[in-house]
């Protein structure tokens, strides 16, 4: 079960265990999107959301309250959420996902899931293992969002 939750062990790794979990996370989840598509990288994120409720409910029974910083499971549903955003903007123009796409992506997740605005820190105030994970999926809906609101005015002034 730890090896699900810290990721592979990622969440072992010090200081800041959520912001490697992340850098891991959009790491992996650009090559998905670059070698197989904004499709299989969907099916990924599903998945690991999926794995990630089921593992941190089993990791956190009877330990209410609790958000031990090595379960990164959910720094990665959340990373890979907010990459679906731009990946499927490249996907709709019929190319693979490029910068600064991934990296606006990740900055804006770790500035949600640090900063826990709305109903990302509403998520993580309800002390149970679902909060642990809606938090940060929370954090990627609006990190996803965030990322293409840039891209638009980026190409919008810019180009």
């Amino acid at each position: 079960m730890r090896a699900i939750t810290t990721f592979g062990f990622v969440g072992l790794m010090r200081p800041a265990p959520g912001t490697w979990g992340s850098l891991v996370a959009v790491l992996l989840g650009w090559a998905i999107e670059h070698f197989w598509g904004a499709w299989p990288l969907a099916v990924a994120t599903v998945a690991v959301t999926a794995l990630g409720f089921w593992a941190v409910g089993v990791e956190l029974r009877g330990r209410p309250g609790e958000d031990p910083s090595e379960i990164v499971i959910d720094e990665v549903a959340g990373m890979w959420l907010a990459l679906l955003f731009p990946a499927f903007g490249f996907w709709m123009r019929d190319v693979p996902m490029v910068w600064p796409g991934p990296f606006a992506a990740f900055l804006l997740f770790r500035l949600f899931d640090i900063w826990k605005p709305w109903l990302v820190g509403r998520a993580d105030r309800r002390g149970d293992a679902p909060g642990v994970m809606l938090d940060d999926l929370w954090a990627g809906l609006f990190a996803g969002i965030g990322t293409l609101i840039l891209a638009g005015l980026y190409h919008g002034f810019f180009m």
